[in-house]
């Protein structure tokens, strides 16, 4: 009797470990061809690919970072609501094929500046989820020393948020008269919204890109509704991506990572090539209203929001496609799924104890290379030193 009773012990004990092994001894393809949506053309003969290869281990990363965005925006908001987070927060969650599909497309030493709801690309351009959530929270660790918050982060060959709207687009075609100045070959990502594509000073940034032939890839994230009003009411043209004029476009699906990839590494080529500007536009959609002052469903239904999360979800039809490929298992995705549920914890954690920056740092960094020099506070008997 107690025989068998150790018996069924050692059975249910060892049950799970050898399913493990079962999932892990499965044999899973290396790489698989799919069709992607054909993007619309605006003068242009030809687009990206209708079809691309993605790789066993690009899917695990693509997903991994575009589950991660969605954790660490998810988690933002909930700090936001304890009073962790003070001022502006404009999420992305919904919109993560994008950022991780520009990233997958351009090389790293590439160039990007975005608007305000920049956590996606921040993560993306290689700024950890600590140092992100460190600098929501104003705190020193942050990726902008805790001085910049929501709006403001920055790294290298990463531009930043900007408060701004629209203010991006004639910065980035500057960077990119940099990059043909120095002629290495490089090129800028500017990225607006279909809210900023109405202002006068995009139009401005297209009329010098053109003018200069500087590789520049401007890029409406379309997601809709700039701020509280859809995009019928605001524009008497939703055809973004033809909005250039005399400059060419793509409009894409921004729900696709990989259709995202495929236009970018097109629209990269031809900035490369000397050609001039082009314009891309991504048809996406944000889960969260404008920024956390706004519930998101005064100007649109509940099932709207519920539509897009159930059918065309950019993490879900990533994770089911490379299912139905044979690349990967559901298990294994349930494991990224707990692996990046606690890089987010432990980075709340972080971000949570860190300091805050002391006063007398509030005059550091004005410039990335400078000598040390004074700085007046408040008033001139106040005196600050800035450090680069």
């Amino acid at each position: 009797m107690l025989a068998a009773a150790v018996s069924r012990v050692v059975a249910s004990v060892t049950q799970k470990p050898a399913s493990r092994v079962l999932v892990a001894s499965c044999n899973y393809s290396n790489d698989t061809t799919l069709e992607i949506k054909k993007c619309d053309l605006y003068r242009l003969e030809e687009g990206p690919p209708v079809t691309t290869v993605l790789t066993r281990d690009d899917g695990l990363k693509y997903y991994k970072m575009m589950q991660t965005v969605r954790r660490m925006e998810l988690k933002a908001d909930q700090l936001y609501k304890q009073k962790f987070i003070r001022g502006f927060c404009h999420l992305c969650d919904g919109q993560e094929a994008c950022c991780v599909g520009l990233e997958a497309g351009i090389n790293p030493t590439d160039h990007v500046i975005t608007s305000y709801r920049a956590h996606g690309l921040c993560y993306t351009r290689g700024i950890p989820v600590r140092a992100i959530l460190a600098e929501l929270m104003g705190r020193r660790g942050g990726c902008a020393k805790g001085k910049g918050g929501s709006m403001h982060m920055y790294s290298k060959y990463f531009y930043g948020g900007n408060g701004i709207v629209g203010a991006q687009g004639p910065l980035g075609a500057g960077i990119a008269l940099a990059c043909k100045y120095k002629e290495n070959k490089e090129v800028c990502l500017t990225l607006y919204g279909d809210g900023a594509a109405n202002q006068g000073q995009i139009s401005e940034a297209f009329n010098m890109a053109a003018l200069w032939k500087l590789p520049c890839i401007f890029i409406c994230e379309n997601n809709l509704y700039g701020m509280g009003t859809a995009v019928e009411r605001a524009a008497a043209s939703t055809d973004y991506y033809k909005r250039g004029h005399f400059i060419p476009g793509l409009r894409v699906d921004g729900m696709d990572v990989l259709c995202v990839r495929e236009a970018t590494k097109f629209a990269a080529d031809y900035c490369r090539s000397g050609k001039g500007p082009i314009v891309m536009e991504l048809q996406t959609y944000r889960y969260h209203g404008h920024s956390m002052s706004d519930p998101g469903v005064s100007y649109r239904s509940r099932e709207e929001i519920q539509n897009v999360r159930s059918k065309n979800d950019p993490i879900m039809l990533l994770r089911n496609r490379m299912v139905n490929s044979k690349l990967a298992s559901v298990e294994e995705f349930k494991e990224i799924d707990v692996e990046v549920k606690k890089e987010i914890e432990d980075a709340t954690q972080f971000a949570m104890t860190d300091p805050e920056p002391p006063l007398e740092e509030i005059g550091h960094h004005i410039y990335s290379d400078n000598s040390p020099f004074e700085v007046r506070g408040t008033s001139q008997w106040i005196k600050y030193k800035s450090i680069s």
